[in-house]
């Protein structure tokens, strides 16, 4: 006989829907959807206790591929639906999976109010730089000159950056990592369930169909080594093929140099601090893209702030250690009435 009070240790087949997951052959989504169904296992959080919103969009099918609970909502709306839902239920795991064009388009807003209210959600935005299920148009995060079939002379749209939105509102926990990289990918996933608070992590995803090889320099093996940069707390920004290149700041403008070139040390370089008190630095590392500096991977912050569910419960507490439990009924036909001419 089982013993009912050992819980059942889980894998990722757990995890897995009966639903037939439906994204086009060769997308980035099926290796970040298998990355999440393997975390889950190892969080020690019963199944019933995971819930995952989406909004509109490739990405937004998540949750009919996750044996969880979840909802499929509206567009853009996936974070404040996930807020009330953490509110109500702070016992669960909720996340929050989205797109470039579901969290930065109709849904800005709610994505910026997420990131200021610090929230205890898990955001993880699928970054193609392209609108996918409604066929290929520019999205707020496509590159200027992105020639689609809604900006046919090419786009004249300068693109968000994710991650540096995310800082500006006051992200407690930014990350970024790459859909090919299935280590990195799986520790930063790792990383951001371990926050509490708003966990952000843009996930660079390619659209093999209407945007293949928008992250080629990022991913293939005779570039993406020169191309970013991997962030490791209290290091120095170390990249390259043979870990010779190094970020330095003259000023405060930073410049790409090759060690030992020209004298130059180590001890020169950047070094990074995800723990820093202010996002000065993360937000500063946001700004690099290639060409002319690598793309940071990696954790950018990662502070420790009271979460706003753990607030609103303090809130409620004082409340009731002031005034008691209070009644429905007697708020129903309390004394205070308003007149309305």
């Amino acid at each position: 006989m089982n013993d009912m009070s050992s819980p059942v240790a889980l894998t990722k087949k757990d995890f897995e829907s009966n639903q037939d997951v439906r994204w086009c052959p060769g997308c980035g989504d099926y290796a970040i959807l298998a990355q999440i169904q393997k975390l889950l296992p190892t969080l020690g959080i019963p199944r019933e206790n995971f819930a995952f919103i989406s909004g509109i969009g490739c990405s937004s099918r998540f949750p009919y591929y996750m044996e969880t609970y979840g909802m499929h909502s509206i567009h853009g709306r996936a974070p404040a639906i996930a807020s009330g839902l953490k509110l109500a239920r702070p016992d669960l795991s909720v996340w929050v999976v989205t797109g470039d064009g579901d969290a930065l388009a109709i849904g800005g807003n709610h994505f910026i109010h997420a990131m200021r209210r610090n929230v205890d959600l898990k955001v993880i935005l699928l970054n193609n730089r392209i609108y996918g299920l409604t066929k290929g148009q520019y999205s707020p995060t496509s590159e200027m000159g992105k020639k689609t079939k809604s900006t046919p002379l090419g786009s004249i749209d300068r693109p968000f950056s994710p991650v540096a939105l995310a800082l500006g509102a006051g992200a407690t926990f930014v990350a970024r990592s790459v859909d090919t990289d299935l280590p990195h990918l799986s520790s930063v996933l790792a990383r951001a369930a371990a926050h509490k608070g708003t966990a952000f992590v843009e996930i660079l995803q390619n659209c093999i169909v209407f945007n293949d090889g928008a992250y080629s320099t990022l991913t293939d093996k005779a570039t993406r080594d020169d191309a970013r940069v991997i962030l490791e707390d209290g290091k120095p920004l170390v990249f390259g093929k043979a870990r010779d290149r190094g970020i330095r700041l003259r000023g405060m403008e930073p410049e790409v140099v090759t060690l030992g070139e020209g004298g130059v040390a180590e001890s020169e370089l950047v070094v990074h601090d995800e723990k820093a008190a202010h996002s000065g630095l993360a937000f500063f590392l946001s700004q690099f893209d290639t060409p002319d500096l690598p793309v940071p991977l990696g954790v950018f912050r990662s502070v420790r702030k009271d979460s706003y569910d753990e607030l609103n419960a303090q809130l409620h507490a004082d409340t009731r250690a002031k005034k008691g439990d209070g009644r429905l009924a007697d708020l129903l036909q309390g004394g205070e009435t308003w007149t309305i001419g």
